[in-house]
């Protein structure tokens, strides 16, 4: 029975390393890998084993014929990509490269600044070496980055590579450092003294602008601020959303502009199950939006979004969710887009349904209102013409500010690197380092990138810490998260949700202080005071 990738793919290579017939690509070292939309299976050499849907983190690699009728559409993506790209060289086994050691003595102290992905998989890499630890800093009491205020709440398989992190936060010599701002609470200076070397994975907080005239006018947001209120970030609970208007506008194609635009679209009782954020839900559920139309500058042919993502759309047309129409200004559709796809152009709408209007060749030129957003000035083919909305999202990519301490270039919004080295002693890893581009797995190749200069580094004689690498006072650790992890997740149970996130600082702080106090470690001390006494 053939294996097939879906479009929870977080695109890690954990299968890639466990299929013993090397039939999943691209796989590391081959073009395409982590740029590539997800990873795919060859039906033709899958042997049926399982054992890359047991090292998937994220549950998106099924048998074939236990596929739902939304998930059947990839079986047709994961045998078209070999007539595309074939790969005739397959060898027997999948190669892993031995584990490299260091050659100077332990022990070792790293900190990583983020508590994301990316610093999460940096973490996992360096912890693989004999007398490494490492301690992980956030300026937030919760980890995992996008993955909890980034990813759609109704893509939930996604979020499954928790389950991942979780395993990384159990290894020996994990230590967190969360609800602690470097910069502010702790210095880089500081943790130069106290540690061999520090990460910073800290990722781009800020978006992109559009440059356009009423850019600034209330009504008119980005998409990072958006993404992070309706997932419960601390910082974004008391954005001013307006829903009173029967149309919102999202500018931009990307994944981003599409998980907004399903957001804003999609009834609430289709939301009600998932851990959107308490606040934000009440909101959607009062919204009087309708029509959500998705701006792209080109034609049908350069859209960002990946065809998974459109996959995944057209299931909630077929189940009467939604009602998508395609508005490509003329432009044919590309070749070799699945039927199923190009039939949105055609399909009637649902009735009742709300609708996402996908429109191309579209260039914003003015935001439009006195006080507040009105509708936004739009160019096609030299002709001019307003659309009523009173939201506009802006969702044309994120983008990194400068950190205090780290080089940083203005243009690309990354600091400054040579494989991941600022400079010996100190480096960086995930969207701070490339910018923001690929998926939650590409940072895998990324830390283990960083982590290698790290390691030549380490092995050509970087010093040694002058202080102990004591946390700041106040600083919660695993035992805390998980408390409040658990706290989070009892009260989603008690309504049907996977969790119900606390979104107050204060709340949360608490809930991690009531965490009972780790259980001493047994082991040498307790053998070393019974030798003592011999």
């Amino acid at each position: 029975m053939a294996y097939v990738v879906t479009q929870s793919c977080c695109a890690d290579a954990s299968c890639v390393v466990a299929c013993p017939v090397n039939c999943i690509h691209p796989a590391p070292g081959e073009e395409g890998f982590a740029t590539a939309e997800m990873l795919y299976v060859d039906p033709r050499a899958c042997v049926g084993c399982g054992a890359c849907a047991t090292a998937c983190p994220v549950d998106a690699i099924k048998p074939a014929a236990t596929l739902t009728p939304d998930e059947r559409p990839f079986v047709a993506l994961n045998a078209d990509y070999y007539d595309c790209f074939p790969h005739h060289d397959r060898t027997p086994l999948a190669p892993v490269a031995p584990q490299r050691r260091l050659t100077r003595p332990g022990p070792v102290r790293v900190a990583v600044v983020g508590a994301g992905p990316a610093g999460l998989y940096a973490a996992d890499e360096l912890l693989r070496h004999p007398g490494m630890s490492v301690d992980v800093y956030d300026r937030l009491l919760t980890p995992y980055g996008l993955v909890r205020h980034g990813v759609a709440p109704d893509h939930p398989h996604t979020k499954r590579v928790e389950t991942l992190f979780r395993a990384i936060e159990e290894q020996p010599g994990f230590r967190y450092a969360l609800g602690v701002d470097v910069g502010r609470d702790v210095t880089h200076a500081d943790l130069a003294r106290r540690y061999h070397a520090v990460v910073h994975a800290g990722g781009a907080s800020a978006d992109r602008r559009l440059g356009v005239e009423g850019e600034d006018l209330p009504g008119s947001l980005a998409a990072t601020d958006l993404v992070a209120w309706y997932n419960g970030h601390p910082e974004r609970q008391g954005l001013p959303v307006p829903l009173h208007h029967e149309r919102a506008v999202v500018v931009g194609n990307g994944n981003v502009a599409l998980d907004v635009a399903r957001m804003l679209a999609l009834d609430p009782a289709d939301l009600e199950r998932t851990d959107v954020a308490a606040l934000p839900w009440a909101a959607l559920a009062r919204s009087r939006v309708r029509e959500v139309v998705v701006l792209g500058r080109r034609g049908p042919a350069d859209a960002a979004f990946t065809l998974p993502e459109l996959v995944g759309l057209t299931a909630l047309v077929d189940a009467g969710r939604l009602t998508v129409r395609l508005d490509t200004g003329g432009d044919p559709l590309p070749d070799g887009l699945p039927a199923y796809v190009a039939t949105l152009a055609h399909r009637p709408p649902s009735p009742g349904a709300r609708t996402i209007v996908l429109r191309f060749r579209t260039t914003p030129v003015r935001i439009v209102g006195d006080t507040t957003v009105s509708g936004v000035e739009v160019e096609r083919d030299g002709v001019r013409e307003t659309i009523e909305a009173g939201l506009v999202v802006r969702a044309i990519g994120y983008h990194g500010r400068p950190v205090p301490g780290l080089p940083h270039d203005p243009v690309t919004g990354t600091v400054t690197n040579d494989g991941g080295r600022v400079r010996p002693g100190l480096y960086v890893a995930g969207w701070a380092k490339r910018g923001p581009s690929g998926f939650i797995g590409t940072n895998k190749a990324c830390a283990q990138q960083t982590v290698e200069s790290l390691l030549d580094d380490l092995d050509d004689g970087l010093p040694d810490p002058t202080e102990p690498a004591d946390l700041p006072p106040g600083a919660v650790g695993l035992a805390g998260w998980r408390a409040l992890d658990g706290e989070e997740r009892r009260r989603g149970q008690a309504r049907g949700r996977p969790r119900a996130k606390v979104v107050d600082p204060d709340e949360q702080r608490r809930l991690a202080r009531a965490a009972a106090p780790p259980r001493p470690r047994r082991g040498y001390p307790a053998v070393r005071r019974l030798l003592a006494r011999r």
